[in-house]
Parts: C-alpha cells; structure tokens; sequence
C-alpha cells in the first residue's frame, strides 16, 4: 500500500468565521456542500453520497477556528490520516481564509485537489461569497 502524502490548499472567503465555521462542523452545514445528507451522533458522522455511505470521527473542533475529521474505513493506517478546515483571519486586512489539509496517494493528490476546489465553489455559492 503507498503511503499518503499530505497536502493544504487555501480558499478565501468573503463571510464571517462564524459563518463559515457553522457549515464545516455541524451535520446541517455540511449537507449544504460537501454531501447529500450529514447525521451525527456524538463525535461519529455518517455523510452520505449517492453512491454510499462513508463514516468519519470529529477527533478536535476548535470554535470558528478548526475542525478535524478522521475517516473510518477499515484501512489499517486510518488513523495516521484526517481531513480538516482551519479557519484564519488576516489579522490587519480581516480577510477571512480556508485552509483545507489531507491526505491522498501522491498519484491522486490532484483529482484531491479538484474535489475540494469543486465542494468549496459549491460552498461558496451557499454562502453567497462566489
């Protein structure tokens, strides 16, 4: 099995962190953007597509900040791996940006890429900020 490389990739933002942090952390939020439906019960998130079901934890959420999410797939190196949003504001301009890390094979990095880049114009137009 190859071994996942991380990558960020930076998005800004026109709303509030506050905003923004509500649809990267709740269940409602991201059935906005990211997937067709979200349910949670505690930390354990189901988001579901489609095609299927993917299940992920919320290992940390600092308010209108940071989340983090670690999929759970059975893989035995699952848990060296997550996805998460960092929120940052530019403390002198106030501009407001996402950052997005991950994990992919260093073959589909890009396709990684362009799935996030797809899922934050879908957010932004949620939003009102595309």
């Amino acid at each position: 099995m190859n071994q996942k490389k991380p990558f960020s990739i930076e998005f800004d933002f026109h709303a509030s962190p506050q905003l923004l942090f509500q649809y990267l952390s709740t269940p409602s939020g991201l059935s906005e953007w990211f997937a067709d439906n979200v349910n949670s019960r505690g930390e354990d998130f189901t988001f579901i597509w489609d095609d299927g079901e993917e299940y992920a934890k919320l290992l940390s959420k600092k308010i209108n900040q940071k989340v983090r999410f670690q999929w759970l797939n059975d893989e035995p190196d699952q848990e060296e791996y997550y996805f998460e949003f960092v929120i940052q504001v530019d403390a002198i301009t106030k501009d407001v940006s996402l950052i997005i890390n991950d994990f992919a094979e260093e073959e589909e990095i890009e396709e990684s890429k362009m799935f996030w880049d797809n899922s934050i114009t879908a957010l932004k137009q949620v939003l009102g900020s595309a």
